[in-house]
């Protein structure tokens, strides 16, 4: 992935670094689907946290090629699990996102202690970014 710059990555951060709505593409056979996500973004990459046996992450076990859109932004990557948010290697991203999502993330709808609440990171390929008049572009190598 060809870096962005500094100017760009401090727009992501700006816009980003904090619980935002995007919209999520998957691919299901030759179908598209789309639906919204709370996500986090840092270093390159968007964190969300979900359930495994969800639809969504059934399309990404099948094909990691994921879209994003958001506050003037679209992108491509590739999405992984990071597995359970209760597991040990995910406690420090997990206790991130517990802050992050901090005014919903208690609210009954999602179980931590559920072994099947994941955490999926999507690592930005390709991306446009607009902001103030300037169009910034990541580019896979």
């Amino acid at each position: 992935m060809k870096n962005w710059g500094m100017d760009a990555e401090k727009v992501m951060q700006e816009r980003f670094g904090h619980d935002n709505v995007l919209a999520l593409a998957t691919v299901d056979g030759t179908e598209p689907w789309v639906r919204y996500v709370n996500a986090y973004y840092e270093n390159g990459a968007f964190y969300v946290i979900t359930y495994a046996l969800s639809n969504k992450m059934r399309q990404i076990g099948a094909h990691p090629a994921v879209a994003l859109a958001g506050d003037w932004f679209t992108g491509r990557g590739q999405g992984e699990s990071l597995g359970w948010v209760g597991s040990a290697e995910n406690q420090a991203m997990t206790d991130k996102l517990r802050q992050v999502f901090a005014s919903w993330i208690d609210n009954g709808h999602t179980n931590l202690a559920d072994e099947h609440t994941v955490i999926l990171r999507i690592r930005l390929t390709e991306a446009v970014l607009f902001s103030h008049g300037t169009r910034y572009e990541l580019a896979a190598e």
